[in-house]
């Protein structure tokens, strides 16, 4: 009988509502600097693929991500999807650095080319 490693992945998130709520009155760049802060909680989507903003200035926004197994495809590398979201959030926060408070952006069409793998080890 074989034995399979069995990985398990716990996600907690905070309630995105209230985040919203927090965030009422803040222009862009305050909303992002308090959630670096750690004042607002980060949203879902950053709790669950495992990124966080480090640094937020006027049109500019930096994020860490550390790749682990459970962001991999079946080719063993890290799937295109997580790494584009990535991509997304910074451009959409960056936008976000220069909005004021009550306006929302979205992301209306991007294109993303892949140079070379991402893995665990890169």
């Amino acid at each position: 009988m074989t034995t399979i490693d069995e990985r398990c992945r716990v996600v907690t998130w905070d309630d995105p509502i209230a985040s919203l709520e927090a965030a009422r009155g803040l222009g862009g760049i305050d909303v992002l600097r308090a959630v670096v802060g750690g004042d607002i909680p980060p949203p879902p989507v950053a709790q669950l693929i495992g990124f966080e903003a480090e640094h937020v200035s006027e049109g500019l926004v930096t994020f860490a991500f550390e790749p682990a197994e459970f962001h991999y495809n079946p080719l063993g590398t890290v799937h295109g999807g997580i790494l584009t979201t990535l991509l997304d959030s910074a451009m959409g926060c960056a936008v976000h650095t220069r909005l004021r408070a009550g306006l929302s952006y979205t992301t209306l069409e991007l294109k993303v080319s892949f140079l070379r793998p991402v893995r665990v080890t890169t």
